[in-house]
């Protein structure tokens, strides 16, 4: 960790007990790997399912790398098993434990910040417990999407003061407007370009698409 120069600031926001959800941008999978190294507490993540899963010996190599990390395996593809996730971050916080979340869902494939998902909002709202925004910088260029062993470069993290939410955790309104308010601090710390009108997924899919597309004017 000494060796990427970490440069912290607001990490006495993250309250030491009580149920705690770290919302952080997203921009490379050591995100991951910085981030519980610096918090004083355990922080757990939920983690796409299929990181636990992959065959041979790479993935039994992740799988352990996950486990190490403390990223408990959730299905994550909708509908009832997107629930069934949600619960199992709700059973952590319920603990008095602490979560960590991208409620852009996914990694960002172009550096921009993303919608959030409205699930970061539930449970916050059901769990009472502290939402504190998180905004990485330089992990991108670290490691790259694809890039096995990470670059030396300087990592830095900013923690904000932590947020409350309370309301009707069935009203989509509420929920949004919860999300928003989170992702606004997120974008207002990271300085990134924010995009609150589209989801990561989707523009993920309209980079692949217009690839593929630009691919075929060659053919």
């Amino acid at each position: 960790m000494l060796l990427f120069r970490p440069k912290v600031s607001g990490l006495r926001h993250v309250p030491t007990t009580g149920p705690v959800i770290i919302a952080s941008n997203h921009l490379s999978f050591s995100d991951s790997i910085f981030m519980p190294l610096v918090v004083p507490r355990k922080v757990t993540f939920l983690a796409k399912s299929e990181y636990f899963t992959s065959p041979g010996l790479k993935g039994f190599i992740k799988k352990l790398t996950f486990i190490a990390l403390g990223q408990v395996p959730v299905d994550r593809s909708g509908g009832k098993r997107s629930e069934a996730a949600l619960l199992t971050g709700l059973k952590v916080l319920t603990d008095g434990q602490c979560i960590g979340i991208y409620p852009e869902g996914t990694r960002s494939p172009d550096g921009r910040l993303y919608k959030g998902r409205t699930g970061i909002a539930r449970m916050a709202i059901e769990s009472g417990a502290a939402v504190v925004p998180v905004a990485m910088f330089n992990t991108a260029e670290i490691q790259p999407t694809g890039q096995v062993v990470p670059k030396l470069r300087r990592v830095e993290m900013n923690f904000a003061e932590p947020m409350y939410f309370t309301g009707d955790s069935t009203d989509p309104a509420v929920l949004r407007e919860a999300t928003n308010k989170i992702m606004d601090v997120i974008a207002a710390m990271s300085g990134q370009v924010y995009v609150p009108n589209m989801y990561a997924s989707e523009a993920k899919d309209a980079i692949m698409k217009s690839k593929a597309e630009n691919a075929g004017d060659f053919e």
